[in-house]
């Protein structure tokens, strides 16, 4: 429990034992400030100033899930619950919590509930020992400002500045504080601290790995900030606390994240709180009804923190850095061990006209200090080929990965998905409708992947790989499959810069997310030419550069409606002294020998058509050296009948109408297909409906195209499918 220092006390003098360390840990000012701090967290069960209080904490606690990439995909909101908390406490320390009022809403099915203990805030920025989840997420970590936290931790004073809390600022000494053991159960993290009464004013903090006693845990964040409340009495401010998790017997991009956020005030100081009020037990809530009963402003949705869906929040951001700069990465991240691995369902069962049906699975290892080797695998049944990768990687806490892998794959051509893997086996097995355009590539790589700067990922690669068309090989139940692209036989060196940020919230509540890669190389006719160009033989080099931009905006003073807009850019240059034989058009597939001479791979041209980059039109139906695709879309909720789910909840009573207009440019097109150079508009409707996690599209080509339709999950999925 907080109580207030309403006195400062002398410095105490350096004690004995204090043992420095280099870089300023442990010297005798950051050992006096901090025992000086811990005096005063001591003393304050005997200040007589503070015989009492009662104050309201309101919060909001978020579950959300996040599946695929950590930067790609934001995460989605799929519960909220809106909390109001009655705190008490008196003198010496009695405390008591009461829950008044909560509302929650399922944005996405589940049947998650939170532990008790997030319903209620941290007191005295917690007690001698640590817990967080009811002792579930974290227990019986030493806090640093115990008895026992000088013999525990190491402590060096590191910054001067001025914190603003509401209309007041205050000068505070950073301090940091790492354990001396870092592979016990221990705190990790900065205390800020008053220069005029060694107060706490903010703690912000992460543990050890050893800490977690849930082992789904890949980490959990705290940022504790008070304020003097009468201008005497430091009282809890604002709260935040953040739980990562992830599975634990399989390597899956997936996660869980736990958010909690409380503001405290409406403080009311030395009301003769009776005794009656602090019997039983420590949080309790008050009876469904009168919970259901509080007035909350607003919609429990308006509520919702705008930034709660970012990759991980400023603060708790910070935590994590700060972490992993004051102590070995190892000691933060989660222990060694193996476990089944996948990037996506697809990995293990797809279906498509070169394999058809194929199987695969995937091992990880973790080797310790970073090091991971994973193994992947598999095999068509069709074309009768095993496919894989083996990759050794080391991985730093700062987010920079270094990997070497050897692989054979079949790689699609085009720069846009236009459908999920899981939806096009379906379509593939069952109709013939298989909208992938895959080429045979087989090679070794070095990547690299650098820590994060302003939330901007970049990845670097360079490989030499060797590149085979594929065939049809499987047959669907019904109709036929399209033929595959002509893909040349070559061989070469490929370099690759791949930059993409998560979506970002600039003015107005606009966002933007993008995705931009560069990639070039040499390439020569043949599979195995190495790097040598045979005289007479063909071979050549190549550039290409794609741009991906999303930008999303709400309209409307309820900020219901979006304005949604979809940008693809793509464009390649290529030189060669004798050019491939390539396809002319209306031959590929097609038997007629007709072939013309080029300077570019066919697997190397932009690929445009499909629901995503050319609704209206047929797959990939424009190729071309530069393309571009444009959608302007306008989403709107519309009344919708709403499902029971039983113990999740129930499906909203609304659906997301998505009018859009669209249009494909293409320059210079491909010999052998049949899109049309220049401007191809389009015209559809779209509709978002289960909880926005099902999009149906229908669209129409204006320009020679045709009626199209389309339904699959949303693409915030794609990847994990």
């Amino acid at each position: 429990m907080l109580v207030a220092i309403i006195a400062a006390l002398p410095a105490a003098a350096v004690a004995q034992g204090a043992t420095p360390t280099a870089n300023g840990w442990n010297d005798s000012t950051s050992i006096a400030l901090v025992r000086r701090s811990a005096e005063r967290r001591r003393v304050q069960l005997a200040d007589t100033a503070l015989r009492d209080y009662r104050a309201l904490a309101r919060g909001t606690l978020t579950f959300l899930g996040q599946l695929g990439d950590v930067i790609a995909t934001p995460p989605k909101v799929i519960q909220a619950t809106q909390v109001a908390t009655e705190v008490y406490w008196r003198a010496p320390s009695l405390s008591k919590q009461r829950v008044i009022g909560s509302r929650d809403t399922t944005v996405l099915p589940t049947d998650n509930s939170f532990y008790r203990d997030r319903f209620g805030i941290v007191q005295n920025n917690f007690p001698n020992v640590i817990r967080v989840g009811e002792g579930r997420d974290v227990a019986d970590v030493p806090h640093p400002l115990s008895p026992s936290g000088e013999a525990l931790y190491d402590f060096a004073i590191r910054d001067s500045l001025g914190i603003r809390l509401g209309d007041r600022t205050v000068n505070v000494l950073e301090v940091q504080v790492r354990p001396k053991d870092p592979t016990q159960a221990r705190f990790v993290g900065t205390l800020f601290v008053d220069r005029a009464d060694a107060q706490v004013v903010r703690m912000a903090f992460t543990f050890t790995n050893a800490s977690y006693l849930d082992k789904r845990n890949e980490d959990v964040s705290i940022v504790l900030e008070n304020a003097l409340v009468q201008g005497r009495f430091w009282l809890p401010r604002r709260q935040e606390v953040e739980v990562r998790r992830v599975g634990t017997w399989m390597d899956f991009p997936a996660r869980g994240i736990i958010r909690g956020r409380w503001d405290i005030g409406d403080y009311r100081v030395n009301q003769e709180l009776p005794m009656t009020t602090f019997t039983g037990p420590e949080l309790v809530f008050a009876s469904p009804a009168e919970r259901r009963a509080y007035r909350f402003e607003g919609s429990i949705l308006d509520a919702i923190p705008p930034d709660v869906t970012m990759v991980t929040d400023d603060d708790v951001q910070r935590v994590q850095a700060q972490a992993r700069a004051l102590v070995q990465a190892q000691v933060l991240q989660r222990a060694r061990g193996s476990a089944l691995s996948a990037r996506a369902i697809s990995d293990f069962v797809r279906v498509n006209r070169a394999e058809g049906l194929a199987l695969g699975a995937g091992y990880l290892t973790r080797l310790g200090g970073g090091y991971a080797l994973r193994a992947q695998g598999r095999y068509g049944f069709a074309d009768r080929q095993a496919k894989g990768a083996l990759t050794l990687e080391r991985r730093w806490a700062t987010g920079g990965a270094l990997r070497i892998e050897g692989f054979r794959t079949y790689r699609e051509a085009g720069d846009e998905p236009e459908v999920s893997l899981a939806r096009n086996s379906l379509a593939a097995q069952e109709f013939g409708s298989d909208w992938t355009d895959p080429y045979d590539v087989a090679g070794v790589q070095l990547g690299a992947s650098l820590p994060l700067w302003r939330d901007i990922r970049t990845t670097l690669t360079l490989g030499y790989e060797m590149q085979d068309a594929v065939s049809v090989r499987a047959r669907p139940l019904s109709g036929a499959y399209e033929p595959t692209i002509p893909a040349a036989t070559i061989s070469g060196l490929r370099l690759t810069a791949l930059a993409e940020r998560a979506a970002v919230t600039g003015p107005f509540g606009t966002s933007l997310r993008w995705r931009a890669e560069v990639r070039g190389g040499t390439w020569t006719s043949g599979r195995n030419n190495g790097l040598a160009c045979p005289q007479g033989d063909a071979c050549g080099h190549f550039g290409r550069g794609a741009l991906t931009l999303e930008l999303e905006r709400p309209v409307g003073a309820a900020e219901t409606n979006r304005l949604v807009t979809r940008t693809t850019l793509a464009g390649v240059v290529a030189s060669s002294e004798v050019g491939l034989l390539a396809p002319g058009r209306g031959s590929a597939g097609s038997g007629d020998p007709a072939r013309v001479r080029t300077d570019l791979p066919p697997q190397e041209l932009v690929y445009l058509g499909g629901p995503v980059t050319g609704p209206g039109y047929d797959f990939h139906a424009f190729a071309g050296r530069f393309g571009a695709s444009q959608r302007v879309e306008w989403r709107t909720p519309v009344p919708f009948p709403s499902i029971s789910l039983g113990r999740y909840g129930r499906s909203p009573a609304r659906a997301t109408l998505a009018p859009f207009a669209h249009t494909v440019y293409l320059a210079r097109p491909s010999p052998f297909r049949p899109g049309q150079a220049g401007w191809s508009p389009a015209v559809g409707a779209g509709a978002y409906l289960f909880f926005d996690l099902v999009r149906m599209d229908v669209a129409r080509g204006l320009r020679d195209g045709r009626w199209t339709f389309s339904l699959d999950v949303t693409r915030d999925f794609w990847r994990v499918l």
